[in-house]
């Protein structure tokens, strides 16, 4: 059995899900975890590029480093490791970074709609409304950068063009935020269809969001207890 088995067949059954619940088709969309780090590297686990999740095996899942070079595994590693990593960077809190390319959201994405917190069930699992990134080409350092910003101290972002990325304490986690953006998503798209996408109220809106941010300090003091 090899060092990084069990965390790959973690990502791997992650990808099984995000494509039979249609978050992502084909090959698109991506999937990384935190690995413990060694020497002083952040190492992560990530998908391959260009692999059909119909055809995606768990030994196919790479182990790479924090600049992105492969560790472990024979196929390259995703062409948006740079956002993977750079998410790690900023946020020390996340142990999860799933990307998908799910139909609503994207719609959002190319429109440059900001998600607004429009039901609050995304503000407890998001922060707040889902902002969209700066424009940023595939696969650059460029992109990771307004991803990141986007993201802010929230668990979602839309990539303006491209999808979503959603990020957690837990693979389990950020695929069920992933799932959430998409059906917030949707609900926003319906209901400016019929000119009435209204927010949250904003005094409830600021209860919540301090609700989110309690939350996130104790899971992050949970962690560091001995």
């Amino acid at each position: 059995m090899g060092k990084w088995d069990q965390q790959k067949q973690a990502v791997w059954r992650a990808t099984q899900e995000m494509e039979r619940t249609g978050l992502v088709s084909g090959a698109s969309g991506n999937v990384s975890v935190r690995l413990a780090p060694e020497d002083g590297r952040m190492l992560l686990a990530v998908t391959p590029t260009q692999v059909p999740y119909t055809r995606l095996k768990p030994e196919d899942i790479v182990v790479i480093d924090s600049e992105g070079e492969p560790i472990e595994g024979e196929l390259l590693p995703s062409s948006e490791t740079l956002m993977h990593v750079g998410i790690y960077r900023a946020r020390p809190d996340v142990r999860a970074v799933v990307h998908t390319h799910s139909i609503y959201a994207s719609v959002c994405a190319v429109a440059g709609l900001e998600i607004p917190p429009v039901i609050d069930e995304m503000v407890f699992f998001i922060g707040g409304g889902v902002r969209v990134a700066e424009y940023g080409f595939p696969g650059t350092e460029d992109l990771a950068e307004k991803v990141v910003v986007a993201l802010g101290d929230r668990n979602a972002a839309l990539v303006r063009n491209h999808g979503v990325v959603g990020v957690g304490r837990s693979l389990e986690v950020a695929l069920e935020v992933c799932g959430l953006v998409e059906r917030v998503a949707q609900i926003f798209v319906y209901a400016s269809l019929l000119g009435r996408a209204n927010p949250i109220p904003q005094e409830a809106l600021a209860t919540e969001e301090e609700l989110f941010q309690m939350r996130r300090r104790a899971e992050s003091e949970e962690e560091s207890q001995p």
